[in-house]
């Protein structure tokens, strides 16, 4: 029996969706324009694996994934492992589409770690646990030994020689702390071609308003593409952020699930720290903030605590 292409068609239609033309086209003519690139592209033996979905299938997988990554309940997120997994392996096989599994292979990260944490009774993290720099408490967050696991044997990314000494070197320029340039493992595992269903793209995903917002083209040329540009905007992007949030945890948080939505659940809990707050954030940003702070610790031995200010 043939399975529903549900991720590997997404993947198709994305590709049309990511840049908009003026006048955006609607859910019925993406539909149809990923069905008949489906038809027309799809090599046969993917054909005789997978069937292309109903309008329906295809609704309700864009509500699953979005609900997936948005909602709180790791458990629900472990839950898409399967799916995750069979479509990731099914997005490999249409030439031009990598760059959406690898998309996807890192929110399957998400997913395995998710499954991890729902498998074990979480322990409440300590606040101002102390740090290996005597004075210095590390400040509390979620899960985050849990990625330093997941990280310590894990390989460096094959680009991360070539890009690396340019995206340090443009973080340093905007006054940022250049370790944090890893986010760009996290964000795109260092492919600067990455791209996601949803728009964001390159090395630091950035979704075209926000990439506008910080001078960058997004069309002919698309500048988030570009290694150098896109670091000095996604590091001047974090430096507002920490000007708004006060420490990097928060500010990776508002990187990942939004200014406002941090915002608002700091003011309505009145609490002030990341711990305090990401039991509500969306189970993409409660993996996402400790994945990063381990990625930083890991590959540059600078841990949370140790993290600088931006420089003035």
């Amino acid at each position: 029996m043939r399975r529903p292409a549900l991720f590997f068609s997404l993947a198709l239609a994305a590709g049309l969706a990511a840049e908009p033309p003026p006048a955006p086209p609607s859910s019925d003519e993406l539909y149809q324009a990923g069905k008949q690139l489906f038809d027309e592209y799809a090599p046969p033996e993917v054909k005789a694996q997978y069937e292309f979905p109903s309008h329906e299938e295809w609704d309700a997988f864009a509500a699953r994934l979005q609900q997936a990554l948005d909602q709180n309940d790791l458990s629900v997120l472990a839950s898409a492992e399967p799916e995750t997994r069979a479509a990731m392996k099914a997005m490999r096989t249409l030439p031009g589409y990598g760059d959406y599994a690898d998309w996807l292979a890192v929110r399957l990260d998400y997913i395995e770690a998710a499954r991890q944490v729902s498998r074990t009774r979480p322990t409440p993290p300590v606040v101002g646990r102390p740090g290996p720099s005597a004075g210095h408490p590390e400040p509390a967050i979620p899960y985050y030994d849990l990625w330093l696991e997941r990280l310590r044997t894990r390989p460096i990314p094959a680009r991360a020689e070539q890009l690396m000494p340019l995206l340090r070197e443009a973080f340093a320029a905007e006054g940022v702390p250049p370790e944090l340039a890893w986010l760009a493992e996290a964000e795109s595992t260092l492919d600067p071609a990455a791209r996601s269903p949803s728009g964001a793209k390159g090395l630091f995903q950035l979704m075209p308003v926000t990439a506008r917002s910080l001078g960058l083209s997004t069309f002919l040329p698309d500048d988030r593409t570009d290694a150098g540009k896109s670091a000095h905007a996604a590091a001047r992007y974090l430096r507002t952020l920490h000007d708004q949030f006060g420490d990097w945890p928060l500010a990776l948080a508002a990187y990942n699930a939004g200014e406002g939505r941090v915002r608002r659940l700091l003011d309505s809990r009145r609490v002030r720290t990341f711990a305090e707050v990401s039991s509500a954030l969306p189970a993409e940003t409660r993996m996402y903030v400790p994945k990063v702070c381990a990625i930083i610790a890991v590959r540059s031995g600078v841990t949370p605590a140790q993290m600088a200010v931006p420089r003035a």
